[in-house]
C-alpha cells in the first residue's frame, strides 16, 4: 500500500507540473489609437448611489441609477447650423464603390443642402452615406438629417458606409437607437475599421456587411472624479449597465460589454468572423429579424420566409470567406440569391440585397466582377446543406 501511495503522489506531482496551454481562440490584440483618434469615451456624468448602511455585509455591486429610456426616433430633427469637425461625409446613389467611388462630399448640412445631395437618389430609391471619422453628436445629427430627407424623397434603401476608430459612447448609443428605427444597412468594407464606440453603431443596423476590422476595448471615463479603483469601477458599472441595456435591445449579445471590460483601453481586441456572428454583430440583426419574420409571413407568405432563411444560411457558408472584400461579398450574394427565387415577384423590395435592384424585374451582379471567392454563378445549384435542413 505505501508503494502505491508513493506512485500516486508522483503521478499527481507530474500532472500538476504539466499545466494546459491557455486557449486564445485566435484572439488578436493590437495597440489602440489615442482618445483623440476615437476610442470608447464616456463623459456624461453618472450618479452612483451610496452603499447600504449595513457594513457587515456590503453589497457586491453599487446600486445603480435607473437607465435612461432610449431617445425616441419620433423626435423632431434639429436643423440648426451644423459643421462636421470630427469626420467627413459624402452621398452616393450607387453601391458599386469600386467602380464609381463614394459620390459627392456632403458640404451643406442644412435641409436644402441635404435634399440637393439626396435628390438624384430618389429615382433608384437607394442612397449610400459614406462617413469617415469619430462618432460624436455631429455624426448623430448627420444621420438624422439624411434619414429625414430620405424619408421625404421616398428613398427606402439606406446604406451607412462607415470607417471609424470610435468616439463618444453616449453619442454612439443615441445615434444607434435612431439608426435601429430607421432601416439602415451598415458596411465596414475592406481597409475600413469600426473600433470601440463604433461597435454600438454597428449593432444597430438591420443588416451588417463586414470586410474590415471590428475591435473593442475598455471604456475611458474622461470626466471621472474618482480617486480610487473602487470609485472608478462604480462609475464604470453604471456606464456598462447602460451599454448592456443598449446592446440587448438592439439584438447584440451583452457579452460584448463584458469583453470590453477585460481589454485595457490602450489595447484593442479585434473580433474574429466567428465572434462577430456569435455576438450578433454581423449579417441580419437578430432583433430586427424577429420583427421582419412576423411582418413578412403576413405580407409575403411562409414560402418566402423559408427561402429567405435558406438564402441567409447559404450566404454565410458560401460567400463569407476569409479576406473577401465587400464588393466580392455583395456580388456573391447577388448571384447566389437567384438559386432561391429572389428577387421575388410578389415581394421584390423585401428580397435579400434588394438595395442593388434598380429594376426589380431583373437581376444582374455588378459587371466585370467575380461573384465572390468561389465564383458562384446564378446557374450553380446550392451545395448540400445550403437549403432547408
Amino acid at each position: 500500500m505505501p508503494r502505491r501511495t508513493g506512485l500516486l503522489l508522483i503521478c499527481l506531482a507530474l500532472a500538476a507540473c504539466q499545466r494546459p496551454e491557455p486557449v486564445t481562440h485566435g484572439m488578436v490584440i493590437e495597440e489602440a489609437g489615442s482618445p483623440q483618434e476615437g476610442g470608447a469615451i464616456s463623459t456624461e456624468p453618472v450618479k452612483v448611489a451610496p452603499a447600504r448602511p449595513d457594513t457587515r455585509r456590503p453589497p457586491k455591486t453599487p446600486i445603480l441609477e435607473p437607465i435612461r429610456p432610449a431617445t425616441s426616433v419620433k423626435r423632431d430633427v434639429d436643423w440648426s447650423p451644423l459643421e462636421l469637425t470630427a469626420g467627413t461625409a459624402s452621398i452616393s446613389c450607387e453601391l458599386d464603390y469600386v467602380a464609381l467611388g463614394d459620390g459627392e462630399p456632403l458640404a451643406k448640412l442644412d435641409h436644402d443642402g441635404v435634399r440637393a445631395a439626396l435628390a438624384p437618389c430618389a429615382q433608384g430609391g437607394v442612397a449610400r452615406l459614406r462617413y469617415k471619422g469619430k462618432i460624436t453628436g455631429e455624426f448623430g445629427s448627420l444621420v438624422e438629417r439624411v434619414t429625414r430627407v430620405a424619408d421625404e424623397l421616398g428613398i427606402g434603401k439606406r446604406v451607412l458606409d462607415v470607417d471609424s476608430a470610435g468616439g463618444q459612447v453616449e453619442d454612439a448609443i443615441q445615434a444607434g437607437d435612431f439608426i435601429a428605427e430607421s432601416r439602415w444597412t451598415i458596411w465596414v468594407r475592406e481597409g475600413a475599421i469600426c473600433h470601440s464606440a463604433c461597435v454600438f453603431i454597428l449593432s444597430a443596423g438591420d443588416t451588417r456587411m463586414i470586410a474590415g476590422q471590428v475591435g473593442i476595448h475598455r471604456i475611458i471615463r474622461m470626466s471621472s472624479t474618482a480617486t480610487t479603483r473602487a470609485e472608478l469601477n462604480a462609475e464604470l458599472r453604471v456606464v456598462y449597465e447602460r451599454v448592456s441595456d443598449y446592446l440587448e435591445r438592439n439584438g447584440a449579445a451583452v457579452a460584448v460589454a463584458d469583453l470590453m471590460m477585460a481589454v485595457p483601453n490602450r489595447s484593442l481586441r479585434l473580433l474574429t468572423a466567428d465572434e462577430l456572428q456569435l455576438y450578433g454583430l454581423d449579417g441580419v440583426n437578430p432583433a430586427q429579424d424577429d420583427l421582419d419574420r412576423l411582418r413578412l409571413m403576413r405580407k409575403c407568405g411562409e414560402d418566402f420566409v423559408s427561402r429567405r432563411d435558406s438564402f441567409a444560411r447559404a450566404f454565410d457558408k458560401r460567400c463569407k470567406q476569409p479576406d473577401t472584400d465587400l464588393d466580392a461579398l455583395n456580388a456573391c450574394g447577388l448571384a447566389l440569391r437567384t438559386d432561391f427565387g429572389f428577387p421575388d415577384n410578389t415581394c421584390p423590395a423585401e428580397s435579400p440585397l434588394s438595395e442593388f435592384d434598380r429594376d426589380t424585374a431583373t437581376l444582374t451582379p455588378p459587371k466585370n466582377r467575380q461573384s465572390g471567392p468561389q465564383a458562384v454563378t446564378a446557374k450553380s445549384p446550392p451545395k448540400q446543406g445550403d437549403g432547408d435542413s
